[in-house]
């Protein structure tokens, strides 16, 4: 196995944490993004203390230039991108006709706008290098839909058609380009939701229960690898059998 380098946006999160570890365990050498220092230190920190030394650069994926200075902060770091994840997202939960332009906006640029405003400036370096791996987590709600989630819905739609696209164009410079759909995950946040509706939607999900972080991280390892040349464009659902399209 190549050891490459990879940056996961949100690594910080729950998921996010899930991808960088097991990237690491890999043998690729992992970077993530932050808005909050102190929390990034203190993540950090508890990271290395399990044998996991991550590089952390500030930026915000929502801001195109921030994110090119993220980019360029790893690239100094570490060399060139040749892993990237697309994980950092957001919620602004509410019904459409109740929904405000701001949480429409924030949900869209972080969720979406991010996609553009990170692979962009790693791209280039994938077609010169005639490799490269890119995978977006999108979610089973941008399958489906979700009352209340029309802007989150969207965005993680839309992920999966730059997904498409950016396969297309890239397919004969040694770059895969995949989506990840992950359902129902046992996060922190998820885990701070009450048991019993926990429950509720546990028991709609055919296995019977929530995701596990590390089953997302397995799936986005397997895309990421070399043996994985041949799979582009596809979008892979992990959800339990929660939501089985096509």
């Amino acid at each position: 196995m190549t050891a490459r380098v990879a940056l996961v946006t949100g690594g910080i999160g729950g998921i996010g944490t899930a991808i960088c570890r097991s990237l690491a365990q890999a043998g690729h050498k992992v970077a993530t993004n932050y808005r909050d220092a102190a929390k990034a230190e203190a993540w950090k920190a508890a990271q290395k203390a399990d044998g996991f030394d991550f590089t952390i650069v500030p930026g915000d994926v929502s801001d195109a230039a921030s994110a090119q200075a993220m980019v360029e902060a790893v690239v100094a770091a570490l060399g060139p991108v040749e892993i990237l994840v697309n994980n950092a997202g957001i919620t602004r939960d509410t019904t459409f006709h109740k929904m405000t332009a701001l949480q429409w906006q924030e949900v869209i640029n972080t969720n979406l706008n991010s996609c553009f405003n990170v692979t962009r400036p790693v791209i280039d370096g994938m077609r010169a290098a005639k490799w490269g791996r890119i995978v977006q987590i999108s979610s089973i709600n941008g399958q489906k839909g979700q009352y209340g989630q029309a802007n989150y819905a969207a965005s993680k739609a839309g992920m999966h058609g730059f997904t498409i696209s950016l396969a297309q164009e890239n397919a004969k410079f040694g770059i895969t380009v995949n989506t990840v759909s992950p359902g129902y995950v046992l996060t922190e946040m998820v885990r701070a939701v009450p048991e019993d509706v926990r429950a509720k939607i546990a028991a709609q999900i055919p296995v019977g229960r929530l995701g596990e972080p590390d089953e997302i991280a397995y799936a986005v390892g397997f895309l990421v690898a070399e043996q994985a040349s041949w799979i582009t464009g596809a979008n892979l659902s992990i959800n339990g059998g929660h939501y089985m399209g096509w």
